[in-house]
C-alpha cells in the first residue's frame, strides 16, 4: 500500500490560567475561529470548537505526522499570543487533557462540545474535566492537575 492514511479523532479541553473568566461571548467566538484556523493549519481540522468563559474545548481529525505535545504547545501557544493581544493579563493553564474518539462517537463528542453553554449550567470545568479522566480511566495528581 504506497499511502499512508490514518483516521484519528481527539478532543481536547484546556483552561484559562486559574479559569478566570476572559472569554466573554464576543471574544469566545474570535478565539473558537481563531483556534480553528491554528489547528487547521496543523492539519489537524476542527470538526468542532466549543467552550464557555473559562475553557475551550476542540474536537480534531488529528494529522498522521503531528504529535500531541506537538500539537497542543503550538496551539495554546499561538492562540494565547492572540488572547494577550485583546485581554489583559490572558494566559491559558499549562496543562490540558486529551481523548481518543471513535468514528462513531464523533457527532457525539460534535454535539457536546457546541453545547457547552447549556453544559455548564450544571457543572463546573472542574467537574467536568474531572469526569473526562475518569471516563477515559486516566490517573492523576490533584496537587498538579490544577494551576
Amino acid at each position: 500500500m504506497p499511502q499512508s492514511l490514518a483516521s484519528v479523532y481527539l478532543h481536547a479541553t484546556f483552561s484559562t490560567k486559574d479559569r478566570r473568566p476572559f472569554l466573554t461571548s464576543d471574544i469566545r467566538s474570535q478565539m473558537h475561529a481563531y483556534l480553528a484556523e491554528v489547528t487547521k493549519r496543523l492539519d489537524c481540522p476542527a470538526i468542532e470548537i466549543g467552550g464557555v468563559e473559562d475553557h475551550v474545548h476542540l474536537l480534531v481529525r488529528f494529522a498522521r505526522t503531528c504529535s500531541i505535545a506537538d500539537w497542543m504547545r503550538e496551539v495554546k501557544s499561538v492562540s494565547s499570543t492572540f488572547g494577550k493581544q485583546r485581554l489583559s493579563g490572558f494566559a491559558w493553564q499549562n496543562g490540558y487533557g486529551v481523548f481518543s474518539v471513535g468514528t462513531d462517537a464523533v457527532s457525539d463528542v460534535a454535539r457536546y462540545v457546541s453545547n457547552q453553554e447549556e453544559h455548564h449550567h450544571r457543572e463546573t470545568f472542574k467537574e467536568e474535566f474531572l469526569r473526562l479522566l475518569e471516563a477515559h480511566h486516566l490517573k492523576w495528581d490533584e496537587r498538579y492537575i490544577w494551576d
